[in-house]
């Protein structure tokens, strides 16, 4: 059976936007949302440091959760494996949004409808590639069928070691990445620590004259800044 699915090489990927371009263009996406994203991070200190991209959009899961919350069934798995939905049948609860745990939809503005990537479902029915793989100016995104031996998708997945997004929310997602970046991938691995408690004067420079009065629990007097010691002195007419 068709089991319709996305490999993303972030090895290749330049980071141009031009999946998110195209994607507008064929969906007249409007201004402010997204259906393909690519956000990046950055690591190192100049001038050693690097940029690492990743592209973001509906993972297609074949345990969508988004299917299983609408209210209306405006959302639905194909079986194809293409997660799609039905503009007609919504009815703006945003649900959806909130049991995606790869925040791929949004509302409309126009329409005030959940949207979101569907993987190009009316060029993949005429045989048509999506407009992201089609437009990629370093084939860093592919697409196809992942149970067909022949495809490139499929034999990428037996050879590469491909992850995908947050496995362990049990939601059996079909965007598969190569060589991304573990800080890009796993957001959680980016976060500093901070202490199980924080005060604020231990984080930052005491902004006051005597320091002494934190501890002493004085009543502390700001430090003046510099425009406050000059006084006022109104600008003379020529």
């Amino acid at each position: 059976m068709t089991k319709y699915a996305f490999v993303i090489d972030q090895r290749k990927c330049i980071g141009c936007h031009a999946c998110t371009v195209a994607c507008k263009a064929e969906h007249d996406v409007p201004i402010g949302v997204y259906r393909t994203w690519v956000k990046y991070i950055e690591k190192g200190e100049f001038p050693n440091s690097r940029r690492y991209f990743l592209v973001n959009r509906c993972n297609h899961c074949d345990d969508a959760p988004c299917v299983a919350i609408c209210p209306t069934k405006a959302l639905y798995k194909r079986s194809d494996g293409i997660v799609d939905f039905d503009a007609n049948r919504c009815i703006g609860c945003k649900s959806c949004m909130q049991a995606c745990p790869y925040d791929a939809l949004y509302i409309d503005p126009y329409s005030h409808t959940a949207a979101k990537c569907n993987y190009c479902a009316h060029r993949t029915e005429v045989g048509m590639e999506p407009a992201c793989v089609v437009v990629c100016p370093v084939h860093a995104i592919v697409a196809g069928d992942m149970h067909d031996p022949h495809t490139e998708i499929a034999r990428i997945i037996a050879r590469e070691p491909v992850r995908v997004r947050k496995p362990e929310q049990g939601t059996k997602p079909n965007v598969y990445y190569v060589g991304a970046e573990e800080a890009a991938i796993n957001p959680e691995v980016a976060v500093e620590e901070l202490p199980h408690m924080t005060m604020w004067s231990t984080l930052l420079k005491p902004h006051y004259e005597d320091e002494s009065a934190i501890d002493m629990g004085k009543s502390l007097r700001p430090l003046q800044t510099i425009n406050s010691l000059k006084p006022y002195r109104p600008v003379e007419a020529v």
